[in-house]
């Protein structure tokens, strides 16, 4: 399947667009927990989505302090980019992180109504989550 991988640039290109990831953490008491988040990511830098500590995965996580990310097309041609990394923990701020992100999944108005009501799937204080991708998986179909 070697044919059917992605160089880095276009692994780093594909992972910055606009994907909806599935994050899997361990879980030491059955499978990994895997859910849909929300991301950022710029090429050659940190990927990061906001959680509460509060939440199933932001527990896990600080325990864990690993991840993985995958990213695909849903699509033809196929593609998907997977990472996994070490998690680094700080936290969010509304205007550099909350609102960035809503802007990238909502657009600016929805964006900012979703800011504005406190809309978030987790209670709690929201904590941004960050890695720099240390191992990456890649498949490409439009290269068969």
């Amino acid at each position: 399947m070697g044919t059917l991988s992605m160089t880095p640039e276009e692994r780093e290109q594909f992972l910055a667009d606009l994907h909806v990831g599935v994050l899997a953490i361990e879980r030491p008491d059955g499978p990994p927990l895997t859910v849909p988040v929300w991301y950022i990511y710029e090429p050659g830098g940190e990927l990061w989505f906001l959680t509460s500590l509060d939440s199933v995965k932001g527990r896990l996580l600080q325990k864990s302090m690993r991840f993985s990310l995958c990213a695909q097309s849903e699509s033809l041609p196929y593609k998907y980019v997977s990472i996994e990394g070490a998690a680094t923990i700080s936290t969010a701020d509304k205007e550099l992180h909350s609102r960035p992100m809503a802007h990238r999944y909502l657009g600016v108005k929805e964006g900012d109504k979703y800011v504005e009501r406190g809309d978030g799937e987790d209670d709690g204080e929201s904590m941004r989550i960050s890695t720099t991708p240390e191992r990456w998986f890649t498949v490409d179909y439009s290269k068969f």
